[in-house]
């Protein structure tokens, strides 16, 4: 596991503490930017299978999306601090289980991923930098890589 610093661990608790109380919000653009570049991804999730509600009035999604954001950048926040990945209401476990079950491949985490910087380049314009970009790329790619393990 390559090291996280403690200037990428400043730059993504800032942003996040900006992002924070609007996190449902984001939560739900982070989501629709994933649907937006790679449309197929709503077959993998049974709540919008039968559903006619619009994508941004949907109560699960916003409710699974907001839990998602929240998980990623909590666990980005204290990724130094723990020395490893470490998720809350969840487990590495059960994400992983859950990630195979449905079918993730690692162009799904890259879509993710690339949705994730865009939605927190939107979320914090004032403060991005290429050095928080890589801050965040490199706790995103630390999170998948626990989920990764427990996929096999």
């Amino acid at each position: 596991m390559s090291s996280f610093t403690e200037e990428q661990e400043a730059l993504v608790v800032k942003s996040w503490d900006s992002m924070k109380k609007n996190a449902g919000e984001w939560g739900l653009k982070l989501f629709l930017k994933i649907f937006e570049i790679a449309p197929s991804a709503k077959k993998m999730f049974s709540f919008l299978k039968d559903s006619n509600v619009p994508l941004e009035q949907n109560a699960k999604l916003k409710t699974h999306s907001k839990s998602v954001l929240v998980m990623t950048c909590e666990a980005a926040v204290q990724l130094r601090k723990a020395g490893k990945v470490v998720v809350r209401d969840s487990t590495l476990q059960r994400l992983g289980a859950t990630h195979f079950k449905y079918g993730v491949v690692d162009e799904h985490f890259e879509v993710t991923k690339y949705a994730l910087l865009e939605t927190i380049k939107e979320a914090t314009p004032e403060i991005w930098s290429v050095e928080m970009k890589n801050a965040w790329g490199e706790a995103y790619d630390q999170l998948v890589s626990a989920i990764k393990t427990e996929m096999k």
